[in-house]
């Protein structure tokens, strides 16, 4: 093959004259340059090591501290108070030899200087924990702040003052606490109050009195010696037991999705689009590589969020096992491995140590979109296996995946920087049924044809016919956030930065000597076949029985909502709560992902949204109180919303504790009756919201057009919902619901329009001059009744 023949630096043959070199040059050179690039990134990660290291100090600080005791000496005073001498004596015998006794004090005044210097350092980064572990500030009223938080605020802006590094905060976040049992308890009863009766009630109370005087005492004392030697108590047996130890099928069930603009295409033509992406991806990695990204920080403040889920974002795959998947992170990689019509690819996207430009990516791309090559026997639905049950898969990959062709084949995938679909077909808000078309498009990014996507890469990039984009995201190495960051990066410098010609291709010039994509090679033996049939079957039918819908709500968006001094995501969340009510007659036991990246390695906790306030709203409002008594029922119920959500971010959550108690409990080898009927609770109103949070990188005044349409994914319960929003500008709210069709119970459907008719309507009763049709409430009635 020529890739092979051009990979090679030299060859030589034997020869009566002696030994006879042939070098290739361009070779040579290839190599010289990658491994110019390579040393620059080392240097690059030793100089940020250095930064990191002695944050919040900065390595010039050095300089100036022994500056300042050398100056102090000289005016012959000593700041060590003897320190400085006793360094001298026990200096080396051959310093003592080759200096003199000034030379001697100078060396020891320095000695002195750098254990002073790193003393301040530890003790300003002792400080800048302490800091960040107040939380009381959250707690606060609007516009009656403590002057204790004042004097906080004021201390952690001089703290943050240096440009921090993306990492540089790390080792200065505090650790998540262990709650003590008796309040998580207590929260827990306090949550499950609305969704059972007195009878249920009191024996829950009894089951958690009898845990917590027994078994929880002895179960907490394991999970509070395991904080004190962990980074984080939570996150490992989280990653862990909740995603990798998981043996059904992660499409679906796991895996996210996110879209692209809702109403703009930048580009029509398809390899442009995917050139433009992959050019965008690749210096978002950049940035990560470099730290040059600014820490995620608690929106409108300084606080800064755990950034340790970017380390994981590039260049990982989840590895089947047949008892557990274990997540794999390379170093980077060169190359993207591509799909198209059934052939994996892979893309070399660096030349002689420099990324190519966005419009040679293109002319790569448009060789695979041009190559007219039949896929290999059992090459075309290889991806199902990523699709389907876990524990065949980890078996085919052991026996028939583990050496030769098929191992080559597959590292490329693995270790490559991320996974890309060019799909054959076109998607996105268009035609004469624009609703119908984005539940389409939902629906073709969180599963596709459950072959075409690899499932297991940390991230995967769909690029269709008609220009329009998306990706799909395994869930265990990062949360929605992460991704949601590196998304919006990824569309505003597609859109924004790097842009396209008038004729809809990339800019930039094209090197035509460029090698060809390789084709991967592949030797599918009939079992493996076989194999690939069963898991599709599994995932298809998995994928069939989803029933995705995605709305944006128009009518109003925060602006409004804010104007009514009203939290947007506690509305939001009693209107779901509202919404599910009328939708199938009751209360449920409703998840709300939280961030704790507060803490360190912080992952999520859980709001539990339906609280005794909120019921008590809703029971209210469809009972026809008064307007005046719903409106302070929904002020209660917005502000309990609200304290919760802020204990859930402060580690005074119940789930992830309960969660981690279970597991001690596990390893112990004891049964506790109480853990085992919290753990299997269903959460059949499953809910999300995906932050903005780059909002600088949109100018929505002069580009309204470009509004994101956020993100989605699968319904947790068989018979429940699952519901992700994004809150986008000041007037629109895009929501993505899912279900199950083989639920007769459930319609994605028609909850959209109850979500819809509850905005409406608690909107309505907070602002009496708002017309809202009256018969909102009527059109829910009977549907509620019926499910009665």
């Amino acid at each position: 093959m020529a890739e092979a023949h051009q990979a090679v630096a030299f060859q030589f043959t034997i020869t009566p004259e002696g030994i006879d070199l042939q070098l290739s040059y361009q070779a040579l050179n290839q190599i010289y340059l990658s491994g110019v690039r390579s040393w620059k990134k080392r240097v690059s990660r030793i100089r940020n090591r250095v930064i990191k290291g002695v944050f919040p100090a900065s390595p010039s600080s050095w300089l100036f501290v022994a500056i300042g005791i050398l100056a102090t000496m000289y005016m012959q005073s000593d700041p060590s108070m003897g320190l400085i001498a006793k360094i001298q004596q026990h200096l080396p015998l051959s310093l003592h030899v080759s200096l003199s006794a000034q030379g001697q004090t100078m060396v020891s005044a320095l000695v002195f200087s750098t254990l002073l210097w790193l003393s301040l350092i530890l003790a300003l980064r002792f400080c800048l924990k302490l800091l960040l572990s107040y939380h009381q500030w959250m707690f606060e009223q609007h516009g009656r702040i403590s002057n204790t938080t004042k004097v906080w605020v004021t201390l952690v802006r001089l703290f943050s003052s240096r440009k921090p590094l993306l990492y540089s905060y790390q080792t200065s976040l505090p650790h998540l606490p262990v709650p003590p049992i008796k309040d998580t308890l207590s929260r827990y009863l306090e949550s499950v109050r609305p969704l059972l009766t007195d009878p249920e009630f009191k024996r829950m109370t009894d089951l958690a009195n009898h845990f917590e005087s027994n078994l929880g005492n002895r179960l907490q004392r394991y999970l509070k010696l395991k904080a004190l030697w962990a980074t984080n108590y939570v996150s490992d047996w989280w990653e862990e037991y909740i995603y990798l130890r998981s043996r059904s099928p992660i499409m679906v069930n796991s895996n996210y999705y996110g879209m692209d603009f809702l109403y703009v295409t930048p580009t029509p033509v398809q390899a442009a689009r995917a050139g433009n992406t992959i050019t965008a991806l690749l210096l978002y990695r950049r940035k990560v590589n470099r730290e040059e990204l600014k820490p995620s920080r608690v929106p409108g403040t300084v606080i800064p969020l755990c950034a340790a889920q970017c380390e994981r974002m590039f260049n990982t795959t989840r590895t089947p096992g047949t008892e557990t998947d274990v997540l794999q992170h390379w170093q980077d990689s060169e190359f993207v491995a591509v799909y198209h019509k059934g052939r994996f690819f892979r893309l070399w996207v660096y030349r002689a140590g420099r990324l190519l430009s966005p419009r040679e990516l293109e002319y790569q791309i448009q060789r695979i979109l041009d190559d007219t090559s039949p896929p290999l026997p059992g090459e075309e639905r290889l991806g199902a296996l990523t699709a389907g049950d876990r524990i065949p898969w980890a078996q085919m990959r052991k026996q028939y995946f583990s050496s030769g062709v098929n191992r080559r084949s597959l590292d490329a995938i693995e270790r490559a920087a991320f996974f890309i679909t060019l799909d054959d077909e076109e998607q996105g808000m268009r035609g004469d049924d624009p609703a119908g078309n984005l539940d389409r498009y939902a629906k073709s990014l969180l599963h596709g044809k459950c072959y075409d996507r690899w499932f297991d890469k940390s991230f995967s990039i769909v690029i269709y016919k008609n220009g329009k984009s998306g990706l799909n995201a395994e869930h265990s190495w990062a949360d929605a956030p992460t991704v949601a960051h590196l998304w919006e990066y990824t569309l505003a410098t597609d859109a924004f930065h790097l842009g396209y010609t008038e004729d809809g291709h990339c800019k930039g010039e094209v090197d035509r000597s460029l090698p060809h994509p390789q084709r991967l090679v592949w030797d599918i033996p009939s079992e493996v076949q076989a194999q690939v049939c069963t898991s599709l079957a599994v995932a298809q039918a998995l994928a069939d029985d989803v029933d995705c819908h995605v709305f944006p709500f128009r009518e109003f968006g925060k602006g409004r909502i804010k104007k009514c001094r009203i939290s947007p995501d506690a509305f939001i969340q009693i209107s779901l709560q509202l919404a599910y009510y009328r939708d199938r007659g009751g209360f449920c036991l409703t998840y709300e992902a939280s961030m704790t990246r507060l803490f360190r390695e912080g992952r999520t906790e859980t709001v539990r949204s339906c609280s005794n306030q909120s019921c008590a709203f809703i029971k209210a409002l469809e009972t026809g109180e008064g307007e005046e008594q719903c409106r302070r029922l929904f002020r209660v119920a917005s502000e309990k919303h609200q304290n919760l959500y802020r204990m859930a971010m402060t580690g005074a959550g119940i789930d992830r504790h309960l969660f981690c108690l279970y597991v001690v409990s596990k390893y112990l080898g004891v049964e506790s009756p109480f853990l085992k009927e919290v753990l299997s609770e269903p959460w059949r109103l499953s809910t999300s919201q995906t932050p903005v949070q780059q909002m600088e990188l949109f100018d929505l005044k002069n580009n309204p057009d470009y509004i994101s349409l956020g993100g989605g994914f699968g319904p947790v319960a068989d018979d429940g919902y699952g519901v992700s929003y994004i809150i986008v500008g000041e007037d629109m709210i895009n929501f993505h619901v899912s279900s199950k069709h083989s639920c007769s119970e459930t319609d994605s459907h028609r909850f959209g329009v109850q979500i819809s008719n509850a905005l409406q309507d608690i909107m309505a009763l907070l602002s009496p001059d708002t017309k809202t049709s009256s018969s909102h409430k009527a059109a829910a009635q009977p549907q509620s009744k019926k499910l009665l």
